[in-house]
């Protein structure tokens, strides 16, 4: 369960690390700006949806 709580949140330092990367890239390159805010979009989904899910799971005893 600890194993993937830790995944869980490795997708929010995966956002803060998207970020930082469109920050610093912001005036170089448009397509990689839009890109890394893509991921860091997909990423922050990501961590609510396993949230929940594992969330749901628990409640239901599963894991």
């Amino acid at each position: 369960m600890k194993f993937l709580k830790f995944f869980q949140y490795a997708y929010l330092a995966f956002v803060v690390l998207f970020v930082c990367d469109s920050i610093v890239h912001w005036n170089a390159d448009g397509n990689r700006v839009y890109m890394s805010l893509a991921f860091a979009g997909l990423a922050l989904f990501m961590f609510f949806f396993k949230r929940k899910y594992t969330k749901r799971f628990h409640d239901r005893g599963k894991l």
